[in-house]
């Protein structure tokens, strides 16, 4: 990771966004790049090879004046394809939650949050991790019904690999896991390759929704500490 995590923001409200400025230019190791009120004008800013060098992570909020969020997630994945897209929002809208991580959001934050669990949601994304709010955590392991039926994808994970994806859903570091379930970074490392290539996935909020959807998690919810390992 860079010496410091280079942030763009785009917020309609000029009053959070002077909320979200502040914290990050007291925030070690964070440097705000650029900040911008509409999406359209930071995807131009972005594809503008002359503007300088690229965000390591874009901060955005959904409901934009022109362009909103959902639309514009993917313009910037492809603008800035080094970035991760942290989503920072008022909505906890359960529509809103899987369509950004269907299109390969790597945090979902309310903007109820507080500014400690924004920046460090932002170094979590930064170091492979996901940042979910709590209650969109829950939700997603807890709530969301799954819309296959499970035998269709039966096999696809190990034991040992849905235990690792459990723990990733509820937002734990591979370094995390590895300690949690006593085995070698490496060894974490490498089933969460398998898991993301076996869901066609590219991070962990994508992996559980996908989990999801294919009927892979009991309906009524499960711990990690339940399953068997490999």
């Amino acid at each position: 990771m860079k010496s410091k995590i280079r942030v763009m923001l785009v917020e309609d409200n000029p009053r959070y966004r002077e909320v979200i400025v502040l914290a990050l230019k007291q925030e070690p190791g964070v440097q705000l790049a650029s900040q911008f009120g509409t999406a359209e004008i930071a995807l131009r800013s972005l594809r503008d090879k002359s503007s300088g060098e690229s965000p390591d992570l874009v901060l955005l909020d959904l409901r934009l004046p022109g362009m909103d969020g959902l639309e514009a997630l993917p313009q910037f994945l492809s603008a800035a394809p080094g970035a991760k897209i942290m989503i920072l929002t008022q909505s906890d809208n359960e529509a809103d939650v899987l369509r950004a991580i269907s299109l390969g959001a790597s945090g979902y934050l309310l903007k109820s949050s507080t500014v400690t669990t924004i920046t460090e949601g932002i170094r979590t994304v930064m170091k492979g991790g996901a940042s979910l709010d709590a209650g969109v955590a829950r939700f997603i392991i807890n709530t969301l019904k799954s819309r296959l039926p499970k035998g269709s994808a039966e096999g696809l994970l190990t034991d040992r690999q849905m235990e690792i994806l459990t723990l990733l859903g509820e937002g734990l570091l591979k370094k995390e896991i590895a300690d949690r379930l006593k085995i070698s970074y490496a060894t974490v490392d490498e089933h969460v390759t398998h898991i993301y290539d076996r869901l066609g996935v590219r991070n962990a909020p994508a992996a559980v929704n996908e989990a999801h959807l294919l009927g892979l998690f009991p309906r009524s919810g499960h711990r990690a500490g339940q399953l068997s390992s490999n």
